[in-house]
């Protein structure tokens, strides 16, 4: 048993790098999460599916991937990767470059209805904060995004 764990440690630090493009998603995954999403929402309401865009081992959760859902005032109405961000408003707040990333989604998705931002953010699979490219959506009155974590 010793040496299998021994030969599973070295295997992970050899293919570390390879294991972690295996869990990250990519911006289309992200997109593709969120055209998933909107689908539900519009098929089964607000109550299901914001329960299930929080539930970890839900079809939500993909790879490094989670949704986030903001009403159009900045107020987030379900998260994902951290429920306890529900009910609080983050219209003003920034990312250590100074970008007001939700500010940016609700604009967005008041102006165009759709498409992308960027910004810096914790990945809750590294605990890093990393740059992310986030795809938001309009549904009525609420928006729903999903961001991969990219190297750029």
């Amino acid at each position: 048993m010793k040496k299998l764990l021994a030969a599973l440690a070295v295997a992970m630090i050899l293919t570390g790098d390879a294991w972690a493009a295996d869990v990250r998603a990519t911006p289309e995954d992200a997109q593709e999460l969120v055209k998933t999403a909107v689908a539900y929402l519009k098929k089964h309401g607000k109550d299901r599916a914001f329960k299930e865009f929080q539930n970890r081992n839900g079809p939500f959760i993909y790879k490094d991937l989670y949704l986030f859902v903001y009403d159009l005032e900045g107020t987030c109405v379900a998260h994902g990767a951290d429920p306890s961000r529900v009910g609080k408003n983050y219209l003003n707040v920034a990312d250590e470059d100074g970008t007001l990333y939700t500010k940016e989604y609700v604009e967005l998705a008041k102006t165009k209805g759709a498409g992308w931002t960027r910004f810096r953010f914790r990945n809750p699979a590294t605990g890093k904060v990393e740059p992310k490219k986030a795809y938001t959506e309009r549904v009525g009155d609420v928006l729903v995004g999903s961001g991969a974590y990219t190297t750029d």
